[in-house]
């Protein structure tokens, strides 16, 4: 082809040829299945290309183009550039696996925003929020959340208290944990005592905490669960020395949903205080529940109303309503988080005190925090979160009616957060929760079942949690599908019912690779 040339003549394996415009030619691809990788095939003389398949053209249908009648590169990376169309469709397709995420009743997190909230997303994905600096207005957003969710959370220092967002209350409950462990540290070396044996007390709690006891070496003394389900004040005081850096509160249990009596547990350690001189903090895991009961239980003492609460962590993206990837933690008062865990950074000139454990992140979620608590205020959150009782106690009147069960917790907003968990009542029961929740699966549902931690490990329960977007109408299709789904197991029983190591978990519990017992110490 010479300079004049407009188009590139195309040899077709057949013997046909094709005419090309530059700006239409592509380089057509090869896949080889052993490697999972895209190869060029360019075996012409000069002048002209020979191609194994014929070249892609923008007018194809997206399903005829090479991405779509290859297999997907799995193991190797790939050689070639491709469409973005095509590379777009395969990877949607492949997404359609993952079910419907609104049908995910397993799930805490928000699956469900506003337009408006998938909007600042998109226009903060270039915000890394790490950088104080270079986005002074997403850092003052985020300053202005911490002293919202503060004054939400009744610090006495609201306007000056510290606080930090996270990627969500898992690391804000590690920050929460570290804090604790650095001003017991204080403590006991200002008194010239031992600091190797800090431990931390706590009830049933996320696999976030066994990490951070694992992490951070620190003892974690677990109440095991009771018949109740969650720590009384009595299994926590009974696990208390002077060595214990916190007892951790659950505020909405991962495994019922229930409240830990925060109130009372205080009063608890002011009494175990008084009898003993031990004076031990409280942190509050109120990842699920920090976000509804300021709004429908607000006469429920879990916050900084108590002065032995020093620290509390809060999830943004579960009823906090952010999108994934938010989390809070907040202190009482500033100097309830010690200086030596806090960084500064330059900020418009002056230094802005940091502490995480993660850095680079987008600002997207503090921004769409900002819009939530601008857009509904305590009005709003009121009416949102009330809702979701509704749908939770509709949800268990529903299924209490079967027959077949018993209600462990029904979505009592005085006692926990916006959920129904429930377990048979019947051991004839051809099929057991397991059976189920897979059976569920099959309308699209997931609705968990797991085994409790011990003490309790013989119960198995099933779960819903309900979120924002969780309607009664949708409720209602639930309701029916789960009738259908027992009749269809009353009719045709399984020849042997799933056991908990078959079923899938949703249990949110974690088994470490290597036991405690064979760490070094």
């Amino acid at each position: 082809m010479t300079s004049s040339d407009s188009t590139t003549r195309t040899s077709i394996p057949d013997g046909t040829t094709s005419e090309l415009a530059p700006n239409e030619l592509r380089t057509a691809l090869s896949f080889d299945p052993d490697s999972q990788q895209s190869v060029h095939q360019n075996t012409a003389g000069p002048g002209e290309w020979k191609l194994d398949v014929a070249v892609d053209n923008e007018l194809d249908d997206v399903f005829a183009s090479t991405p779509m009648t290859t297999g997907a590169p799995k193991t190797r990376f790939p050689v070639a550039e491709q469409e973005p169309r095509d590379v777009y469709q395969l990877v949607r397709d492949e997404l359609m696996l993952d079910g419907v995420a609104r049908m995910n009743l397993a799930t805490f997190c928000t699956t469900w925003v506003e337009p408006e909230v998938r909007q600042l997303m998109a226009d903060s994905l270039d915000k890394n929020i790490i950088d104080k600096d270079e986005y002074p207005q997403t850092a003052e957003l985020e300053t202005r959340c911490i002293h919202m969710l503060a004054d939400l959370f009744h610090s006495p220092e609201a306007a000056t208290t510290i606080g930090t967002s996270t990627t969500g209350s898992s690391e804000a409950a590690m920050l929460g944990g570290l804090a604790a462990k650095w001003r017991w540290k204080a403590r006991r070396q200002a008194a010239g005592k031992d600091t190797t044996r800090p431990n931390m007390v706590c009830g049933p709690v996320q696999v976030c905490w066994e990490k951070f006891a694992r992490y951070f070496d620190v003892e974690i003394r677990q109440a095991p669960m009771n018949a109740g389900n969650i720590m009384t004040p009595a299994e926590a005081i009974a696990l208390c020395d002077e060595n214990t850096i916190a007892v951790v509160v659950t505020f909405g249990q991962t495994f019922t949903g229930k409240f830990e009596d925060v109130d009372a547990i205080s009063a608890a350690l002011d009494d175990l205080q008084t009898r003993t001189g031990l004076d031990i903090d409280i942190h509050v895991d109120a990842a699920s529940g920090g976000f509804v009961a300021p709004f429908c239980a607000p006469g429920i003492r879990f916050d900084f109303r108590l002065p032995r609460v020093r620290s509390l962590n809060v999830s943004g993206h579960k009823t906090g309503l952010a999108p994934l990837g938010s989390g809070w933690v907040i202190w009482r008062e500033a100097a309830d988080l010690p200086q030596e865990l806090v960084f500064n950074v330059n900020y418009l000139g002056g230094q802005l005190p940091t502490f995480n454990l993660n850095f680079s992140r987008p600002g997207g979620q503090v921004v769409a925090s900002y819009y939530n608590f601008l857009r509904l205020g305590k009005e709003g959150y009121r009416k949102v979160q009330s809702a979701t009782y509704a749908v939770a106690k509709h949800l268990s009147a529903g299924i209490r009616s079967t027959g077949r069960f018993d209600i462990v917790f029904d979505g009592d907003p005085l006692k926990g957060i916006p959920a129904v968990t429930w377990k048979q009542n019947s051991q004839e029961c051809p099929f057991n929760l397991f059976d189920l929740a897979e059976e569920l699966r099959t309308r699209g549902w997931l609705v968990p079942a797991y085994t409790l931690p011990p003490d309790q490990q013989e119960v198995t329960v099933q779960r819903i949690i309900v979120r924002h977007g969780l309607s009664i109408d949708m409720a209602d299709l639930l309701l029916t599908d789960l009738r259908h789904a027992i009749a269809k197991l009353d009719a045709r029983p399984p020849s042997r019912p799933l056991t908990a190591a078959e079923a899938p978990s949703f249990s949110h519990t974690g088994t470490v690779a290597v036991p405690d017992a064979l760490v070094l110490s």
